[in-house]
């Protein structure tokens, strides 16, 4: 496999985009030679999935697209991204906040941390930021 390996989609910032962005990292992971009903595939498309609806949801109709980004680095480490234009960063809900949505980050920081990852957000030369997750990267040995 090559040291470094990218893909990219960008999609129109609408709900049923979220259920492409889910289908577009399931497939990228598989060529880059993930099964498709690997434990990790499932929790890169959750989170995927999570951020897609943030960006979606709380750009309020000022991004008209998301970015997702993958990378790949000498088959040690994963790299996702969803960006978008909107220059509002996702904000931390306390522990005892009781509601039934806004727990996306939440998952994602657990998801990540889980996985021995780090979750950082960087800004976008447009005004707009990336929310990025990076991952240790194990594809098991085929025999």
């Amino acid at each position: 496999m090559a040291d470094h390996q990218e893909a990219s989609a960008t999609l129109p910032s609408d709900p049923v985009s979220v259920s492409a962005a889910r289908r577009y990292v399931t497939d990228v992971l598989c060529e880059w030679g993930l099964e498709p009903d690997a434990e990790t595939v499932d929790t890169v498309r959750l989170i995927v999935s999570e951020l897609a609806t943030n960006s979606v949801q709380h750009t309020f109709g000022q991004s008209p697209t998301f970015t997702v980004d993958l990378r790949l680095e000498r088959d040690e480490q994963l790299c996702v991204g969803v960006t978008d234009s909107h220059p509002r960063w996702p904000q931390r809900l306390p522990a005892a906040v009781r509601q039934d949505n806004g727990r996306g980050m939440v998952i994602i920081r657990t998801l990540t941390a889980e996985y021995g990852g780090r979750l950082s957000v960087t800004p976008t030369q447009e005004g707009g930021k990336t929310v990025w997750i990076a991952l240790p990267w194990s594809v098991p040995v085929q025999s």
